[in-house]
């Protein structure tokens, strides 16, 4: 299956509240530009996944494939969180009536998320469409939001080590047993969607929220802190350094040092890619429960501990490095401009993509046409968000989602 990387579905919400006066703000729209350039990168990198060349083609073109895959999903998810708590009230929460209006349309747009999720699925493409979990981590991790950066940060931490683990035995008793068929056969979702429902959402769909929900509290943390000085951005970008360093690594050196770890990851798998596993994409999914040595792996959607550090560590680079980009340059402001506008219509984008991919047919292209479609995907998207930006402030899609969540105002 293509991969599927999400929107910050919740991105154009709401102005960024305390940043006013922040270097990183555009102060048109109050948004944070280097915020939406990260944004507008990951939506570039779901378009490399979902219609550009395999990283097989080699060289550096399929050494960008292969980075944007997997690496985008975790990019968007971190951005995720972090947009939440510009939902709910950044630098301070929101408490008392405005507090309870902010969960409420927290709540409405995830339920929104999970139908329109749902419903890009039923247009039957490729894609892994990854909205409905989206809403669902947004209702998991809501009640986090008024939580300090440090408590956020180890309770993303404990996460990403335990929750693959958790997610590992789970999926043995699935395989192992009936009793998820019986609580498929008793889940009202999984009847109106004619999928697997919440067993799927949580544990055997290709993006498990119980593997997932670290990076949205690691980008809830992030918008915790102060942004506004540079020095703890220089920091925010060493840390995901070193995380992608102990994810990747870490993955590599367990595959060398374990006795016959590499064989069984090859056998698992029925390939030889676990001598890519610390990295790369090409190793594929966990085809079965009950192979340990798959825990070992680094691979961007394997669902592992090591797969989630590192990518985590991707994401806060990159969203370190527009931040400060944004921040000292205007001319590199001006230069990123097309792509801040595709990541200011995120979800609009995404969609689109979606349509646009089941309108033209193209969920499998040969590698001699899938660079001139990546391409001419990459510049359409761009220039229609200019053009749309330039004359209103969200996406069409955004404007929907905001005015679906119009009922909360009535909360007291």
């Amino acid at each position: 299956m293509t991969r599927d990387v999400p929107p910050a579905v919740l991105s154009g919400a709401a102005p960024a509240a305390g940043t006013g006066h922040s270097p990183f703000t555009a102060s048109s729209t109050g948004r944070l530009i280097g915020l939406d350039l990260a944004r507008g990168l990951a939506i570039l990198g779901m378009f490399a996944a979902h219609v550009g060349p395999e990283p097989s083609v080699g060289g550096p073109l399929g050494w960008a494939m292969e980075l944007a895959r997997g690496r985008s999903a975790a990019l968007f998810a971190l951005l995720a969180g972090f947009s939440l708590i510009l939902l709910t009230g950044r630098p301070q929460p929101r408490t008392g009536r405005a507090g309870r209006q902010a969960v409420v349309r927290v709540l409405i747009r995830s339920a929104v998320l999970i139908a329109l999720g749902y419903a890009l699925v039923a247009l039957d493409t490729d894609v892994d469409v990854i909205l409905a979990a989206y809403g669902l981590l947004f209702v998991l991790t809501l009640p986090l939001y008024r939580l300090r950066a440090a408590t956020l940060t180890v309770i993303a931490a404990a996460a990403a080590l335990v929750m693959p683990q958790v997610l590992y035995l789970i999926r043995i008793a699935v395989e192992g047993g009936s009793w998820a068929d019986a609580v498929i056969a008793h889940d009202p979702l999984a009847r109106i969607t004619e999928s697997d429902g919440f067993v799927e959402l949580f544990i055997t769909g290709p993006y498990p929220v119980l593997t997932w929900l670290p990076f949205i509290i690691a980008g809830m943390a992030v918008a915790k802190v102060d942004l506004g000085r540079p020095d703890v951005l220089t920091e925010l970008a060493m840390c995901g350094g070193a995380l992608a360093v102990l994810g990747y690594g870490g993955s590599w050196l367990t595959l060398h040092l374990v006795p016959g770890a590499q064989a069984a990851v090859n056998a698992a798998t029925d390939t030889t890619g676990a001598a890519s596993a610390w990295w790369s994409d090409a190793v594929g999914e966990d085809p079965t429960a009950g192979v340990p040595a798959w825990l070992l792996v680094a691979a961007p959607h394997s669902q592992t501990t090591w797969s989630i550090l590192g990518n985590t560590g991707v994401a806060l680079a990159v969203l370190a490095t527009c931040l400060i980009a944004t921040n000292r340059s205007a001319r590199l402001r001006w230069f990123a401009a097309p792509v801040t506008a595709v990541g200011s219509i995120a979800l609009t984008a995404y969609v689109g993509h979606i349509i646009a991919i089941k309108a033209l047919g193209i969920d499998d292209l040969p590698d001699s046409a899938a660079l001139p479609v990546f391409i001419c995907f990459a510049v359409a998207a761009m220039l229609l968000a200019l053009a749309w930006t330039r004359f209103f402030r969200r996406g069409p899609l955004e404007y929907m989602l905001r005015a679906a969540t119009t009922p909360a105002r009535f909360i007291n």
